[in-house]
């Protein structure tokens, strides 16, 4: 489990990761080659895929960051936790999901499924 709770701070880490390089050095080392990557939004594979959309939510969200909620489901290779996207100077949340990530059994993600629960506006 704690390597499933690591995996997950990793994960939502690159999605905070503000120097370009850093993040896609920090993609190609938790994801698998062909990893896939789906929301309501996006359904991409690879590390350019799943780069682009975290980008992309970097740019539509800039001065916030995602926060892991509570404590990380595992089971097996799978991990499943909520995250909320908070102002980095602090305040309430605009945005709650979760993503279910899924290893390669190797501590790899091969797959995210994200789930949007509360949308900016909403």
């Amino acid at each position: 489990m704690s390597d499933l709770t690591e995996l997950a701070g990793r994960y939502i880490a690159i999605r905070n990761e503000a120097d370009e390089g850093k993040r896609a050095q920090a993609i190609s080392d938790l994801f698998t080659a062909d990893a896939t990557y789906t929301d309501p939004l996006a359904d991409v594979q690879g590390h350019a895929g799943v780069g682009a959309v975290i980008a992309g939510a970097r740019d539509q969200f800039k001065g916030y960051e995602f926060k892991i909620v509570g404590d990380v489901d595992a089971n097996h290779h799978i991990a499943r936790f909520q995250w909320e996207l908070v102002p980095a100077t602090g305040g309430g949340n605009v945005a709650i999901g979760f993503d279910v990530a899924v290893t390669d059994g190797a501590g790899r993600i091969k797959g995210v499924y994200g789930f949007l629960d509360k949308v900016p506006g909403s």
